[in-house]
């Protein structure tokens, strides 16, 4: 297993004036199906060290990555998860849909971070100055104003505060999959989580795609579908 993530580039933001820093990751983005998730853990200059184990979500087995999160709770400061829905991401595409569950997790806050530290080399959170270029969301949730917005490729296999964010998102939205799997459970959501899994994609052959997925995506073994067919 790779190095454990440390504190270290989180403390050195908060060594420079920032008072709350918001660890930021997403889950689902490549997903068939269900939401886009966004994870945020905020931390201060008095955090202590992240909790025994914390790695970024995808190097963890679900039994660890559900043992860990309520740990996560405990330890930071304050945290959330905000999702957008197939639906939404139909309606708006996966860059504006990020922006919008990461507006509903911030809105979720107690307490607001002052900065945010940001896995990948995109800032989806910030709105953007060009009219329409990530869709319109502002109809859809009532905006906060989003902080300085720090991009870090990787940060969740390097910054412990991302990898709490990202243990977070994929339990919660993981959560929200295995649920919908009683409803089709033919899809085996359960166990994929909705992403592209071989008996997954033998469902979407066989049965076509449910309310949950992602209409407007070119799903596997299913003809295009507009997203406002009904």
């Amino acid at each position: 297993m790779s190095a454990a993530p440390t504190l270290r580039v989180e403390r050195s933001m908060l060594r420079g004036g920032v008072t709350h820093l918001g660890a930021v990751d997403e889950v689902g983005r490549g997903a068939l199906c269900g939401p886009v998730s966004i994870g945020i853990v905020v931390i201060s200059a008095d955090t202590r060290t992240a909790p025994q184990g914390v790695r970024d979500s995808k190097l963890l087995a679900p039994e660890v990555r559900d043992r860990l999160a309520p740990k996560v709770r405990r330890w930071a400061v304050d945290s959330a998860v905000g999702h957008a829905l197939a639906s939404e991401i139909d309606e708006v595409g996966i860059m504006a849909a990020m922006r919008l569950a990461g507006q509903r997790a911030l809105s979720a806050l107690s307490v607001r971070p002052d900065a945010l530290l940001l896995d990948g080399n995109h800032n989806y959170l910030t709105p953007p100055v060009q009219e329409g270029l990530f869709g319109e969301v502002s109809t859809m949730v009532e905006e906060v104003a989003v902080p300085a917005v720090t991009t870090m490729i990787k940060a969740d296999m390097k910054c412990a505060a991302v990898a709490a964010a990202s243990i977070l998102a994929k339990t919660s939205r993981d959560a929200l999959m295995v649920a919908l799997h009683e409803e089709f459970p033919d899809y085996a959501w359960a166990d994929n989580k909705g992403y592209s899994a071989p008996a997954h994609i033998a469902a979407l052959e066989r049965l076509g795609p449910s309310a949950y997925h992602r209409r407007s995506w070119s799903l596997p073994g299913t003809p295009r579908v507009l997203a406002l067919e009904s």
